[in-house]
């Protein structure tokens, strides 16, 4: 007597599938920055007391070598206006949030246009500082 063998269906389990992608969006997500300015050399001059803010759309940063930077994209001094004017575009008033970042050792002739830059197209400066240790 010959007993035959019945063959198994192997499926993928589709629901297992969909909650591995969506782990992984969730995962991407977070890690995701709209900003790396991760390669650039910078450090926050201290105060005893800071206060948080929300979000920003934009974020001007002067580095150790003196170098303006816009979202993480290098520009020239007189750049600066026009590119924080078109990222904030129309917003609000209280929208209008742009982060400065600024080297603790950098000269008030570095900072100061930009700082004249940012208020000239009406952004609302957020100066971006670390909490001094007592």
């Amino acid at each position: 007597m010959k007993i035959s063998r019945r063959a198994s269906k192997a499926d993928v389990p589709s629901m297992a599938m969909g909650d591995i992608a969506f782990n992984l969006l969730i995962f991407f997500v977070i890690l995701a920055r709209a900003e790396d300015d991760s390669h650039l050399h910078w450090q926050p001059a201290s105060a005893v007391e800071i206060t948080a803010s929300g979000a920003a759309r934009v974020s001007v940063l002067i580095d150790s070598d003196n170098k303006y930077y816009i979202n993480g994209q290098q520009v020239g001094e007189t750049q600066i206006a026009g590119e924080v004017e078109s990222l904030l575009g129309n917003a609000a008033a209280g929208e209008r949030r742009v982060f400065f970042k600024v080297h603790k050792d950098a000269q008030a002739m570095y900072f100061e246009p930009a700082i004249a830059a940012i208020s000239e197209v009406g952004g609302d400066l957020v100066h971006v500082l670390e909490q001094k240790k007592e």
